[in-house]
């Protein structure tokens, strides 16, 4: 499979009100590193998995209403606990709902699976991936 992927990061607030948190069932902030990888079968005509522009902005869109909010207060996650592998979920099916929406023009009908990454901090990171 050929791929491209493409970054942007996050900045959250966000408690995860379990006791297997310990501190972090506070609020708190983190700024995830977010890595969108996308991925074909095939090259198209131009050389091109999907457009790097397309993509990037696609991921902005999606993060765009992430940015600089307590998760806690969004009403889509109301009783959720947004783990860095939930947000990678979500964030995932963001992206796929963009790929629906021609949000990476006539590239995105070729995507055949997807990966999105959040680096939590330089030595820990989860990742959702799935084929589409």
């Amino acid at each position: 499979m050929f791929a491209v992927e493409v970054r942007d990061h996050v900045m959250i607030a966000h408690s995860l009100p379990r006791p297997a948190f310990g501190p972090a069932q506070g609020l708190h902030g983190a700024t995830f590193v977010v890595d969108a990888a996308f991925f074909t079968t095939a090259l198209d005509d131009d050389g091109l998995v999907v457009d790097i522009g397309l993509a990037t902005e696609a991921l902005a869109r999606v993060l765009a209403p992430l940015k600089y909010q307590n998760l806690d207060d969004i009403p889509a996650f109301a009783g959720k606990i947004t783990t860095t592998e939930f947000l990678a979920k979500a964030i995932f099916d963001g992206l796929a709902g963009e790929i629906e929406a021609d949000g990476f023009g006539s590239g995105g009908s070729r995507i055949r699976r997807m990966r999105v990454l959040l680096h939590e901090s330089h030595v820990a990171r989860a990742w959702y991936e799935a084929d589409l």
